[in-house]
């Protein structure tokens, strides 16, 4: 049914819950899932944050630091399965999230969505939300506490 499934991750609880979701959906239609994590740069690099740590050194240290995390996500949620592939960008979240899906050819987009609502949501936006309104692909959004599925 989908061939590839992207998996956005921020490595929240909520990126845990949307991992076990993407890994069922893959198992039960044998796609490949694409594990993507996006480096949030444009405030951590602003010189304001940074202070007096040279640029290449911090960028450098954010992308260990990346792929620190997504290694141990991927031990935790992936443990015994091995249909997927990784990738690390850097930029702005849904921007990325969207070019990597046209880029990897997704049929299928399954993210985590923390269901902000109210000022929370006014302040800090939705990547899901972007993700949903601009994806070259359908999106499953997936909240904490989701349902099993079920076979019939």
């Amino acid at each position: 049914m989908f061939s590839k499934i992207l998996l956005p991750t921020d490595f929240s609880d909520c990126s845990a819950e949307a991992a076990r979701v993407a890994r069922q959906l893959a198992e039960r239609f044998g796609s490949r899932i694409v594990v993507l994590h996006v480096l949030d740069e444009p405030a951590a690099l602003d010189p304001m944050f940074r202070g007096d740590v040279p640029l290449e050194l911090l960028r450098s240290r954010m992308e260990q630091f990346a792929q620190e995390s997504l290694d141990a996500f991927l031990a935790a949620q992936f443990s015994g399965f091995e249909n997927f592939d990784t990738m690390l960008a850097a930029g702005i979240p849904y921007r990325e999230i969207i070019g990597k899906a046209r880029e990897c050819a997704a049929g299928l987009i399954v993210i985590g969505t923390h269901g902000r609502t109210g000022v929370e949501h006014v302040i800090f936006g939705s990547t899901a939300e972007r993700v949903v309104r601009s994806a070259p692909c359908p999106v499953l959004t997936v909240r904490m506490g989701g349902k099993e599925f079920v076979r019939p």
